[in-house]
């Protein structure tokens, strides 16, 4: 019985000791984490899109630099500050900057655009080709059928 409740208190123990390091690790990136993502790593994204005309901001070539330097900077942040890497703040944050800056955005990540005209083209000629071929064939049908009893 004596070893038993060693492993039993022992099993205890570990178990609040994780509990422990959990509740430090997590209060340790509270407010002061997600200031500092929001001041220092916020910022400068900001400062970079505003240089980039709104109207690429949906294009990914554009953009894939500068979300990956955000995305870089709160794994940064959270390493210096001992934080775990995601975590809840992360995802509320980048939740945050998607509704801001990406929620015109198609899933695909490309603006909509019309296809080329070598393309587009041949989808508007040939209907209306055909459309005016049919009108001419059944007037030029009606006319002959008239002296046929």
């Amino acid at each position: 019985m004596g070893s038993q409740t060693c492993t039993a208190l022992q099993k205890q123990a570990l178990l609040w000791f994780v509990i422990a390091s959990q509740c430090v690790s997590v209060l340790g990136c509270g407010p002061h984490y997600e200031y500092a993502i929001e001041d220092f790593c916020l910022g400068k994204f900001r400062l970079d899109m505003q240089e980039l005309d709104q109207r690429h901001w949906c294009n990914w070539e554009d953009t894939v630099e500068l979300y990956e330097e955000l995305t870089n900077c709160t794994y940064l942040v959270a390493l210096k500050m001992d934080c775990f890497w995601p975590n809840r703040l992360v995802d509320e944050f980048f939740i945050r900057v998607h509704r801001h800056y990406f929620h015109d955005c198609s899933l695909t990540g490309r603006l909509p655009m019309d296809p080329p005209n070598r393309i587009l083209g041949p989808f508007i000629v040939v209907p209306i080709l055909v459309t005016l071929l049919m009108t001419a064939l059944v007037v030029w049908r009606s006319k002959r059928s008239e002296g046929i009893v």
